[in-house]
């Protein structure tokens, strides 16, 4: 991981900004995420959290699963995973070297800062599309880690 500075932590910090106002469009019930894929200063996909074709529920469905559920509990796409679908629909020939910048909302919508990489669904997905960097909203300010190191963090957390 690197903490950004500079020209190139103002500009990381614009996207992220933007990737705040995509989440604003989650109709998760439990958090709001935005997302986006961004290549030579161009915009590539984007995406925020939310069932399959945006559809709203009454009661989230991870509350219901058991512990022992054997895959991703959360009933939404992902807002990493909405970007890099988007790009592949829009852009596929721009994904292989581009940054994702993925931000959370509070339930104030506030950006909240970042923990440890968790996600091995996001992660998988982005160094497979040729997503090199991503890019979280850390307390330490804008950070970009390389994929691939992002991919391996996601295994490590517990």
């Amino acid at each position: 991981m690197r903490v950004l500075s500079g020209e190139e932590n103002e500009k990381a910090l614009h996207y992220l900004n933007l990737s705040a106002e995509i989440a604003k469009k989650s109709t998760c019930l439990r958090s709001s995420c935005g997302s986006l894929i961004v290549k030579n200063s161009k915009i590539i996909g984007s995406g925020f959290n939310s069932l399959p074709l945006n559809k709203k529920i009454i009661e989230c469905k991870k509350e219901s699963l058991p512990k022992t559920f054997k895959s991703d509990r959360t009933c939404c796409l992902h807002a990493e995973q909405r970007a890099i679908i988007d790009a592949l629909r829009k852009n596929p020939e721009e994904l292989n070297g581009s940054r994702l910048y993925f931000i959370r909302l509070t339930g104030e919508g506030e950006k909240m800062p970042a923990g440890e990489p968790y996600c091995t669904i996001c992660s998988k997905m982005a160094l497979d599309t040729g997503v090199s960097e991503f890019v979280l909203f850390r307390n330490e300010g804008a950070c970009v880690y390389n994929t691939e190191e992002y991919n391996d963090l996601s295994f490590k957390f517990r």
